[in-house]
């Protein structure tokens, strides 16, 4: 009786997983796949070139090219710096955002709430198009503004390119993490808050010794997620490439990617450098929850 409720209760889950696992092999491990085959050929022409392309099992050769390619290892440079901009600007204005709506400060929190949020239902396309009208001189009011007081800032220009890109992506996505933390702001024990105030902590003292550490592991999820996001850098620069001379073709990695494939119609190339980003942000994941689990351990 025992089994056949077991069997039972196998079959269900099977089939409700079901559309899960061919969804996922679909879309993930067949194009993954596939890229991994392609990565081994490369397209080349005989004679003179009047002979036709043909494809050509080139091994690795497609991964070194890209490894030994300047302009992709530069891309994780701009990557680099991207993130030492964004992420802490990011994290932590969103982190303060949720502090204070969860203080006993906070007035109208629902409305601030879905304030703060609307940014992120802004397409990232559309953001990015418009503050690419808020930089350009000539048309941003913005700009306009600042030299009407004697300060000429260059947003388009290859010094504030990164900063820039930063802060298209602060606007977009700090509301979004701001109302995760405010969630798990609200899962903290009452009792403990209670306890905190007892002993005579301020509202700061308990927002830094008691709030924060028991959200860190909301806080490690966030990081690690736009961690990935960045390595994945693409819809801004785009954008911003047709506006500046700043940022070239392949400025971020999947720029390069883009580039390649679809300017040079190289696709051996691109489905090399495709899986080599993809297990750079295997490795950072790994990297990044390691570092987060060794920072929750008491």
């Amino acid at each position: 009786m025992a089994s056949t409720s077991t069997r039972g209760q196998r079959r269900a889950a099977a089939l409700l997983l079901s559309p899960f696992f061919g969804l996922f092999t679909a879309v993930t491990l067949v194009p993954l796949f596939y890229a991994a085959w392609l990565s081994l050929f490369t397209t080349r022409t005989s004679g003179l070139g009047f002979g036709g392309a043909e494809n050509v099992f080139a091994g690795w050769d497609n991964y070194v090219r890209a490894l030994a390619d300047p302009a992709f290892r530069d891309g994780f440079l701009v990557v680099a710096a991207y993130c030492a901009i964004y992420i802490p600007l990011m994290i932590g204005g969103a982190l303060a955002l949720a502090l204070l709506l969860d203080s006993g400060l906070a007035k109208a929190r629902s409305f601030f709430q879905l304030a703060l949020f609307l940014p992120h239902a802004v397409p990232g396309l559309i953001a990015a198009l418009i503050w690419v009208y808020l930089y350009t001189p000539g048309l941003s009011p913005v700009i306009d503004l600042l030299e009407s007081g004697g300060l000429a800032v260059g947003f388009l220009s290859a010094d504030n390119a990164v900063f820039s890109t930063a802060n298209i992506a602060v606007w977009e996505w700090t509301g979004y993490n701001m109302v995760i933390f405010y969630a798990a702001l609200q899962a903290v024990p009452r009792e403990t808050l209670d306890a905190a105030k007892v002993d005579g902590a301020g509202a700061l003292r308990t927002a830094l010794s008691v709030k924060l550490p028991m959200i860190r592991p909301a806080v490690a999820l966030a990081v690690l997620f736009t961690v990935i996001g960045s390595i994945q850098l693409f819809t801004e620069p785009k954008v911003i490439y047709s506006a500046s001379t700043a940022i070239g073709s392949s400025w971020t990695p999947n720029m390069y990617v883009q580039t390649a494939a679809f300017q040079d119609n190289d696709f051996g190339l691109a489905a090399a450098a495709s899986l080599l980003i993809a297990l750079f942000a295997a490795v950072l994941s790994f990297a990044v929850t390691r570092i987060s689990r060794r920072g929750s351990k008491p």
